[in-house]
């Protein structure tokens, strides 16, 4: 499933990029095709193009179907890595070819994507709410979390695009470290169903400190580092809408009944066999866990040295999505470049 996603999506975004080489003066830089312009329908068709392929990689609403499966196939580190690295590929590309390349599309469809963005949210934490399977909680949190991440973004507004920055981060360290958690007790239980792991509090103490802090951070508690990035959108998501901003709140407090719910169990649940002898976490284990950590509550307390750096490339998106226009080609034009330039 995830390979046709990907693919369905590699093929709309490049048949896209050829539509630019042609349409941007015959350049593939990205500094050059962002100072053209193009016409509000080749606008459009590009920017549906960019946003299936971006979408299925984030993944968005209604194209996330792949990732709870992806991730109870995949190993703990494949686990890390999709959560860390890959879904941010989708985030930044919106912020490094739609924003720039095709601002009128942008804000033309911004009421869409961030209803998208919003069900996103709602979406992901009730199922979260519903799974019984340690990985997919985390899974479908994922979507949740994520789509705070593109709500951030399509706020047009610089509180909304720094908290999403901040939230791309945020999420690989506190989902990455959940996976690390899920990974560390299925090898000593065989089982990632919350009813096999309860009460692990007593037997496994450094564990389910851990657990509970990167749990506490994925809910963002002030403290940590997903309030400042979750807080941050919320306010961008303000500025442009109140409703918009009420209901994304929600899906914070959903965060915490369901974060809360799987900590009360693995933590403090009812003790089973297969907990009843398991051994803590040693010193290698916790090596992982610790960095984490550490930037969980550094980011949480001094955020600036991450939202700095973030200040000179915002306003330059901000800028290049301000101009006026130059030039305006056609949809047809186009796609008759591509046809001439095929065999």
């Amino acid at each position: 499933k995830f390979f046709l996603y990907t693919l369905a999506g590699s093929l709309l975004l490049l048949v896209a990029i050829i539509v630019l080489y042609f349409q941007g003066g015959h350049t593939f830089d990205i500094l050059a095709l962002s100072r053209a312009q193009y016409g509000e329908t080749l606008q459009a068709w590009l920017f549906w193009a960019f946003f299936i392929a971006f979408a299925v990689k984030v993944p968005m609403f209604p194209l996330h179907t792949w990732l709870p499966d992806a991730h109870v196939e995949a190993p703990t580190a494949g686990s890390v890595i999709l959560a860390s690295i890959l879904l941010k590929m989708g985030a930044y590309g919106f912020l490094r070819f739609s924003l720039p390349m095709l601002p009128e599309a942008v804000e033309r469809f911004t009421p869409i994507v961030l209803a998208l963005s919003v069900v996103a949210i709602l979406y992901g934490a009730y199922m979260a709410l519903a799974q019984s399977d340690f990985k997919k909680l985390i899974a479908y949190s994922s979507v949740s979390h994520m789509g705070f991440v593109t709500l951030g973004i399509f706020v047009l507004n610089t509180q909304g695009v720094e908290g999403a920055l901040l939230q791309m981060l945020n999420h690989g360290i506190t989902t990455g470290g959940l996976f690390l958690c899920v990974g560390l007790i299925y090898e000593r239980t065989h089982s990632r169903m919350l009813a096999d792991n309860g009460g692990l509090a007593k037997p496994m103490p450094r564990y389910a400190t851990c657990l509970v802090i990167f749990a506490l951070s994925s809910l963002a508690l002030p403290g940590t580092n997903s309030f400042i990035g979750e807080f941050l959108v919320l306010v961008g998501s303000f500025l442009f809408n109140k409703a918009i901003a009420a209901l994304a709140a929600l899906g914070v407090i959903l965060a915490a009944v369901y974060l809360l719910w799987m900590v009360q169990r693995v933590a403090f649940g009812v003790p089973t066999e297969k907990t009843a002898r398991v051994t803590d976490l040693n010193w290698c284990e916790m090596a992982t866990l610790v960095p984490l950590i550490v930037l969980i509550f550094w980011i949480g307390v001094f955020p600036n040295p991450f939202l700095t750096p973030m200040h000179a490339s915002i306003a330059h998106t901000f800028d290049v999505m301000a101009r006026g226009p130059q030039t305006v080609p056609t949809a047809a034009s186009a796609l008759s470049a591509v046809s001439g330039a095929l065999p």
